[in-house]
């Protein structure tokens, strides 16, 4: 029987260079990633592949932007800019893993899901939105976006202009979970919780309603890997190990870790809030949570890590 892995990856990771960030630019990133996939499922693995999406949700949001400033087309919301991210990477991922398995023989399909992860709506994270979003506005053009948008939270960002933010709520449910297990039971592949999953609330009669927020992806990664009962989940990050004091003379590289020896790097602030610490605390969950293994390496590694030739390990 097949074991389970949630693999995640960063949106980053798909544009390598600021020089070539074109949509085939994107997709021969990708083609590198899912190569490193099939030696995954080749080593008994079915798998689930998450991904980031913060780059490409910005250039959506972008877009639409500037549709509004120079054409008078109306504004898209972040959780539709989402959901097209999650089309159109899932997209590639999709195409490129099935090439994958054409080409080395394997008798298996993959799908995208687009899913919906909902939130609290009284997380604390909508009262302090801080997660940057989208373009640099003047100051008139705040105030006129302010006044057409009364949910929109701005702020000036560093001489550079007024920017939208917008909060970073925790998932609490992955709302596709069952059609995602029944798929994977089938033994397809599944593209998942793109970006980490479009941000949902229940309103008073019960029903789904978007909200604009940003869910961190390995979050979202870690829940949908504890409901699936995942054996193992990957998270790819800038560096093909976790490290220690990193950057310092001192620095040093975590091969092998207990997650309470993690547990105690955590709190004693070796890892930055912004980067390393999300991917910390979400392994952290998901092995508490009754998960087997992490692992953290970077996309380039993920063929050498499951041979536990590379990359950070993670266990009870």
């Amino acid at each position: 029987m097949e074991k389970l892995a949630v693999v995640a990856i960063g949106g980053n990771s798909l544009i390598k260079d600021e020089k070539k960030r074109t949509v085939q630019d994107q997709y021969e990133a990708v083609c590198e990633t899912t190569e490193q996939l099939i030696s995954i499922i080749r080593s008994g693995y079915n798998i689930i592949v998450t991904h980031g999406n913060g780059p490409q949700v910005g250039f959506a949001l972008r877009r639409a932007e500037l549709a509004y400033q120079t054409g008078g087309l109306p504004l898209v919301p972040l959780v539709t800019c989402g959901a097209g991210t999650q089309g159109e990477i899932g997209y590639q991922i999709q195409q490129a893993l099935g090439n994958d398995f054409v080409r080395h023989g394997i008798s298996k399909k993959t799908v995208t899901v687009v899913t919906q992860c909902l939130v609290d709506k009284n997380d604390a994270g909508f009262q302090n939105p801080t997660k940057p979003i989208g373009s640099f506005y003047k100051k008139d053009e705040c105030e006129k976006l302010i006044s057409e948008n009364p949910g929109w939270t701005m702020v000036e960002d560093s001489g550079r202009g007024y920017r939208r933010v917008v909060p970073s709520p925790k998932p609490q449910d992955i709302i596709e979970k069952e059609t995602i297990k029944e798929l994977v039971k089938a033994g397809n592949c599944i593209i998942a919780a793109g970006g980490g999953g479009l941000p949902v609330i229940r309103g008073e009669k019960g029903l789904l309603e978007g909200i604009d927020a940003v869910i961190d992806k390995d979050f979202a990664s870690s829940l949908l890997a504890r409901e699936v009962k995942a054996d193992l989940l990957i998270i790819s990050t800038g560096v093909p190990r976790v490290c220690l004091n990193f950057g310092k003379p001192d620095q040093k590289e975590l091969n092998h870790v207990k997650v309470h020896e993690l547990k105690k790097y955590a709190e004693e602030g070796h890892f930055a809030p912004g980067s390393m610490l999300p991917k910390i605390l979400a392994i952290i969950e998901f092995i508490e949570g009754g998960g087997e293994r992490a692992i953290i390496t970077s996309p380039e590694s993920l063929s050498l890590a499951i041979e536990g030739k590379a990359g950070t390990h993670i266990e009870k």
